[in-house]
């Protein structure tokens, strides 16, 4: 019986870690180019060079140092590390996800 005690707190423990850590993550912040027009969210955005903050699983970006598309978004781990930092959108020009360079994390935004 006391096996099973220590086990069941060692799993609540991971669970807490696991649900705690990210909320001590550093805040990503890096600049990415965007080569057609996008939108995230409401907010159109034109091709160019933006600087985005990622801060927990809310997601900011800048043109300009001026904030001009903000949403919510999760990481998910993938099997490899990207080449490079890109944002990967669809057909309509939606953001779905962001990439950067060496991180096997990618950011992928609610819809």
């Amino acid at each position: 019986m006391h096996i099973t005690s220590v086990l069941r707190n060692l799993a609540l423990a991971a669970a807490l870690v696991s649900i705690t850590v990210p909320a001590f993550a550093k805040p990503v912040n890096t600049t990415l180019a965007i080569s057609r027009n996008a939108h995230v969210g409401q907010a159109q955005l034109k091709s160019g060079d933006y600087h985005v903050k990622i801060d927990g699983n809310h997601l900011t970006i800048f043109s300009s140092s001026k904030v001009v598309a903000e949403a919510e978004g999760r990481w998910e781990a993938r099997d490899s590390k990207a080449a490079n930092s890109s944002v990967v959108s669809d057909s309509s020009g939606n953001i779905l996800e962001l990439r950067f360079e060496g991180k096997k994390s990618v950011f992928v935004l609610a819809q």
